[in-house]
């Protein structure tokens, strides 16, 4: 899955350039993420003393906001652009290193075509995406933990005022604790997407043979039966994504405040302004979603495990046959 295209000199410049090439994006766009953070505690401060600012320093911060803005949006849509010409690439790798020894396998696994065709490209474009925001997680936190820690002097509850950086260690706690959670509601989810995907090649295996014979193949009885299999196997999906989601969504919303149950009590003592508590709540969000990277991006990690697990069945058949 990797040794195709990270160890192969033809997809070097691919493999290893456009990493590089991202990486700078990457870090770039996260330079214009904690501007924006800054200029947050400005407007808002702006706004919080109408009387004693002009409506000039009103326009000068909205056309602050978009020098920031404008070279962000460029940068994120050329990297999302370059990015998909590089899985591109590296599904291509992988397609060809797959081909050769499985023209020379005597005994195909269950849904060979399939796995070389569709699973290879969800593969590298899922791996590309994660692997992206999980780089992007790391400079974000290297970039606003010193921030969210500075920030952390204008808490104001018991407690937590004592301890130095407390928004970062509340941070990573809330998104540990969020991360087991979610570890143990979802347990049972790759194996469901994997009974899913394996019902799927079935049914599709019987279409594609009916394509050329139809009398023997795609029966009522055979489609009904295949079809059932895949109708169980996504009700069963369904009814535990119900419950993941209740407690991704409960999470998700409760962040929200965190940030806010903390500060906010601090504005109306006079220990912070309201510029200040938009910036705190701005960078925590930024620290507590890179910190929750994975909780996040569960569902799709579930999906790429279970399209791991078939590759990986894949490549040992092909291997050993």
């Amino acid at each position: 899955m990797f040794s195709t295209f990270f160890k192969s000199k033809k997809w070097a410049v691919w493999a290893y350039g456009g990493l590089f090439v991202i990486i700078v994006s990457l870090i770039f766009q996260t330079r214009l993420n904690v501007a924006i953070n800054d200029w947050y505690k400005d407007f808002y401060d702006i706004m919080q003393n109408v009387q004693n600012h002009s409506v000039d320093e009103f326009w000068e911060q909205i056309y602050r906001f978009l020098l920031i803005a404008m070279p962000y949006v460029i940068i994120a849509t050329l990297t999302t652009f370059f990015a998909s010409h590089r899985v591109f690439r590296w599904r291509e790798a992988m397609t060809f290193g797959y081909l050769g020894k499985w023209r020379e396998c005597e005994h195909d696994i269950e849904g060979s075509s399939q796995r070389m065709q569709e699973d290879v490209y969800r593969f590298a474009k899922i791996t590309e995406t994660l692997g992206l925001q999980v780089l992007k997680a790391i400079m974000i936190l290297i970039a606003f933990i010193p921030v969210l820690w500075e920030l952390s002097s204008g808490v104001d509850l018991p407690y937590l005022k004592d301890i130095p950086g407390s928004l970062v260690w509340v941070a990573l706690a809330v998104s540990v604790g969020g991360l087991i959670v979610s570890w143990f509601v979802g347990i049972k989810l790759p194996k469901l997407e994997y009974n899913i995907q394996k019902s799927e090649a079935a049914f599709r295996k019987e279409l594609v043979y009916a394509e050329d014979d139809k009398i023997n193949y795609a029966s009522n009885e055979s489609v009904i039966s295949l079809f059932s299999g895949v109708r169980f196997n996504f009700y069963r999906l369904f009814l535990h994504y119900g419950y993941f989601n209740i407690w991704l969504i409960s999470f998700s919303q409760f962040m929200v405040i965190v940030p806010f149950i903390i500060m906010g009590g601090g504005l109306f003592t006079g220990v912070i302004t309201l510029g200040v508590l938009i910036q705190v709540s701005n960078a925590f969000d930024q620290v507590r979603s890179s910190f929750s990277v994975f909780i996040d991006n569960w569902t799709t990690i579930t999906e790429l495990r279970s399209i791991h697990k078939r590759l990986d069945e894949f490549e040992k058949n092909i291997k050993f046959n």
